[in-house]
């Protein structure tokens, strides 16, 4: 996770490519994920982790993100 301002922070995979953001909303944090077309151009809720989007943390531990997104996106695999 890299800081952008007080209220959001990027997340990014291992190789850095961004993923999505942690917004404070409210009292909550909330990943709001992000792809991109083959022109590059952003898509709000798409990306890998699309299925992920709007899910609540309470406050922006890198850890903790990384291993709920990473466990619910496997859980989402096929086998």
């Amino acid at each position: 996770m890299q800081p952008v301002n007080a209220n959001v922070y990027g997340v990014h995979l291992a190789d850095g490519a961004q993923v999505g953001n942690l917004k404070r909303v409210g009292a909550v944090w909330k990943f709001k994920a992000v792809g991109y077309d083959t022109a590059g151009a952003v898509e709000p809720g798409g990306g890998p982790l699309t299925h992920q989007h709007n899910m609540v943390f309470a406050q922006p531990d890198a850890a903790e993100v990384s291993a709920r997104l990473l466990a619910s996106h496997a859980a989402m695999q096929p086998q």
